[in-house]
């Protein structure tokens, strides 16, 4: 499971030093794609695996599959990690994220967010006024 907040930055080649705590459930393969909003969704390659089984069993006609289709595969980008635990962060992910050298990495269970600082302030903002409505809570039962 992956949780918590951290910042990094990238190096000269675009590549970001994954969290140590991250790299043990990533040592099999990385597989990245854009998010719905200006982030990337990281998943260690067996969950993303699970996934893409979910998304391929959609009905193959209908506008929302296609869009689910487009936004998971069209973007994705799959490596390994280097023996340092760093992935390469391709250019078009980095664009989509508005990623120049700062980045903030966030554990969020069965994946990873990655977020530039900007962008996440905005972000974190929201969520935490989501949270602060009680209804949000009542989905779980709390």
């Amino acid at each position: 499971m992956f949780i918590g907040q951290y910042s990094h930055t990238l190096d000269d080649k675009n590549r970001l030093a994954l969290p140590a705590r991250f790299r043990v459930d990533l040592e099999r393969g990385v597989a990245m794609t854009a998010g719905t909003d200006k982030y990337l969704l990281v998943y260690a390659l067996p969950e993303f695996e699970k996934l893409a089984e979910k998304v391929d069993a959609l009905q193959i006609i209908g506008q929302e599959a296609a869009t689910l289709r487009r936004l998971l595969y069209v973007n994705a980008a799959v490596n390994e990690m280097d023996k340092q635990g760093r992935v390469l962060l391709p250019e078009h992910l980095r664009t989509h994220a508005e990623i120049q050298k700062d980045v903030v990495v966030l554990g969020v269970g069965k994946f990873i967010e990655i977020w530039s600082p900007e962008n996440w302030e905005k972000a974190k903002a929201e969520v935490q006024d989501a949270a602060t409505q009680k209804h949000i809570w009542a989905k779980l039962g709390i």
